[in-house]
């Protein structure tokens, strides 16, 4: 089967290809808020399966370019093969994007047309269980983005304090039973698989329940504990703060940034980013002058966050938190 046709287009087959075993979160929403044009140069700044890069890179036909970086090894090695039918036009590189504008700059990415923040872990990533993402898995406690590098969570549950590994799960999930969960891990060391973590916080959420002071949890009761060991070792809250300034300065005047955020600490500081930048001055409003000499970088496209449709819901049940904030590069 041919993948490409004859002016180095992708085949519709390529195209299915690409798409099959991947649903990209807001996919139509961020395809229109990007407003992506023939010719131009885009970044996918965390490429997963390449879903939203395939988007850009068929909208942007016949010449337009896409860069696409992920922390994950093992999701630029997946995203090659989706994307090799756009050929030259599709450029892959292993980055976290907390090193955005040095991994852009590197391959002359800038100045360019759009760039894209998807935040939520891949499908990819929580079916295997080796990578121990999700408490539905039996595997190594690991949930590093790149395997060769940094703390793995069991090196976290092993090693912090009982207070520390509290204050961690309050912090970054915002687990309201976080001292007991974090007592029962203390107690039950060394936690070394996924299924001995969500073990034990079942245990300790329904022994709080049963104690009539917690409602049955709507959501499974270690999604959180899981959610905030994944943020801790991936360092996710810096390397957000550090990325959004840095996408904002590759955008050339009218490009936009979109942002797809999963939870809260997520939103809120993307939220907080745009407010700022779409604003003059930021000094204290006790102060009586302004001497920030602060200017306005952005302007604010998406006042409130879009959320996806019903229909996309009940298609995609991970899309169900996701919140798409857009802003435009100013002059």
């Amino acid at each position: 089967m041919a993948t490409q046709q004859s002016d180095g287009h992708p085949t519709k087959e390529a195209s299915d290809l690409a798409t099959r075993e991947h649903i990209p979160v807001l996919y139509e929403e961020v395809m229109a808020g990007l407003q992506i044009q023939p010719g131009g140069r885009y970044i996918d700044a965390t490429l997963g399966a390449g879903g939203h890069a395939v988007g850009m890179l068929q909208a942007s036909t016949p010449d337009g370019q896409v860069l696409g970086l992920d922390a994950d090894p093992a999701a630029i090695a997946y995203a090659r093969e989706i994307l090799d039918p756009f050929g030259a036009r599709a450029i892959l590189q292993v980055a976290n994007f907390r090193d955005l504008k040095s991994a852009a700059g590197s391959l002359g990415f800038e100045g360019v047309d759009g760039i894209l923040l998807d935040l939520g872990l891949s499908s990819r990533q929580l079916a295997d269980g080796r990578r121990g993402f999700s408490f539905s898995r039996e595997g190594p406690l690991d949930m590093r983005f790149n395997p060769d590098y940094g703390q793995s969570a069991a090196d976290l549950v092993n090693s912090l304090s009982e207070t520390e590994l509290a204050d961690l799960l309050w912090r970054y999930g915002e687990e309201r039973h976080a001292r007991r969960i974090a007592k029962a891990i203390v107690v039950a060391r060394p936690v070394t698989t996924t299924g001995q973590l969500a073990r034990l916080v079942g245990r300790a959420v329904a022994q709080r329940g049963r104690r009539g002071q917690a409602s049955q949890p709507r959501i499974d009761p270690a999604t959180r504990t899981f959610q905030a060991l994944r943020i801790a070792v991936n360092d996710e809250l810096d390397a957000l703060a550090r990325a959004l300034p840095q996408a904002r300065d590759l955008l050339r005047p009218g490009a936009r940034l979109a942002v797809i955020a999963f939870h809260s600490l997520e939103d809120r500081l993307v939220k907080q980013f745009y407010r700022q930048e779409a604003q003059d001055c930021i000094c204290p409003p006790e102060a009586p002058v302004c001497t920030c000499q602060h200017q306005a970088t952005l302007r604010i496209i998406t006042r409130k966050p879009i959320r996806p449709t019903d229909e996309e819901i009940a298609r995609n049940p991970r899309s169900r938190s996701a919140k798409l904030r857009l802003a435009e590069r100013l002059d």
